[in-house]
């Protein structure tokens, strides 16, 4: 019961997140007006790691007690990678722009969603059940319906490679970024947005697209710290018990937020494919949530630290003091054998067969 009670919540801020992220697109429609691309996408990683920071010095100055763990060495692999693709990812994607229309473009920036299933089934060993892998069809056939304003558009070109590197790029970024999601994911967050943005920021110079406008900038900023910095800390919060897949699924609703806020904000029409598409959504996110996985499986002896609690059945280490709620420290666990629906989460990432699927 509080298996599903913490599912439900991860599933909610996985939303959250794709309803922030959502804002970035008609409100950086605003932006662009003033501010080059490559320097927006600067802003909006800074704006992201400044709004973070200033919450952790709060957090700090009130010496609010601290239940997440920070990263470790161990993880620094994961760390520069997650900043590196950052980085790569929206200057592939504005170079397959240069090269094809935006149709193909916006239709192939969308299978973001399949590649992060796929790297997280083959490279991860993620689990992807049948019902899952019927919710990423339909929620990626939505998202061409809501993309492609005229098919005839479509082309296979030297641009179209360049989105799909991109979406190959955020795809891994994702999967890397998971493997950090027990970690403080405000930590997270804040090298995410200062690797990234300062990145980008190099990248805009070198490429003469800097300029200063205060009110913009500072427009730019603000939203980096909700659509990206707020986004992508419940995003990684979400991935902790969800994984991966399931996280990329639920984070294909923030194109319909867009929309919606487009709609609201500058009266552009909602078509007839926007309301066949929504409906193909609703029914692939129907499929994401009713999936259920359970199985005989074994919990393999292991160490690390994260954020936990002793009622979740999987942390049975005793401690020389009383301890209640959640907290963090290096444990141990030992060997475990047992059966119980579960998700990919960290303490999951065991091997599966055909019949266990």
């Amino acid at each position: 019961m509080k298996n599903n009670y913490k599912r439900h919540i991860a599933v909610g801020q996985a939303i959250l997140a794709a309803a922030l992220f959502g804002m970035s697109a008609p409100f950086s429609k605003l932006i662009l007006k003033e501010i080059p691309p490559l320097l927006l996408s600067s802003l909006l990683y800074l704006g992201a790691g400044i709004g973070m920071l200033s919450i952790d010095i709060v957090r700090r100055v009130a010496d609010v007690e601290r239940h997440e763990a920070r990263l470790q060495k161990q993880e620094m692999t994961y760390v520069v990678l997650m900043v590196l693709l950052d980085i790569a990812a929206p200057i592939l994607l504005m170079l397959g722009l240069t090269k094809t229309t935006s149709a193909t473009a916006s239709l192939l920036s969308n299978f973001e969603i399949v590649t992060t299933s796929i790297i997280a089934l083959v490279v991860f060993k993620e689990a992807v059940g049948k019902r899952l892998w019927i919710s990423i069809t339909l929620i990626t056939l939505s998202s061409i319906l809501l993309s492609v304003e005229d098919f005839g558009s479509f082309s296979f070109s030297l641009g179209s490679v360049l989105v799909l590197l991109a979406c190959l790029s955020w795809g891994l970024e994702n999967n890397c970024t998971r493997k950090l999601s027990l970690k403080d994911p405000l930590q997270v967050v804040i090298i995410k947005g200062f690797g990234s943005g300062i990145g980008s920021l190099i990248i805009a110079i070198l490429a003469k697209e800097v300029l200063w406008n205060t009110r913009y900038i500072l427009l730019a900023l603000l939203l980096g710290f909700f659509a990206y910095g707020l986004s992508i800390f419940f995003y990684v919060t979400a991935q902790r018990e969800l994984g991966a897949a399931r996280t990329s699924t639920y984070y294909a609703v923030a194109p319909f937020i867009g929309v919606g806020i487009s709609f609201i904000a500058f009266s552009e029409p909602i078509t007839s494919s926007f309301a066949l598409a929504a409906i193909v959504m609703v029914i692939g996110t129907y499929f994401a949530v009713v999936e259920k996985h359970s199985h005989n499986h074994v919990h393999k002896p292991m160490e690390h630290e994260h954020r936990h609690n002793h009622s979740d059945g999987h942390h049975n280490h005793t401690h020389p003091f009383v301890v209640i709620g959640e907290h963090s420290h290096p444990h141990e666990h030992e060997e475990l054998v047992h059966a119980h629906e579960h998700t990919p989460d960290i303490h999951h990432s065991h091997e599966h067969f055909p019949h266990s699927q």
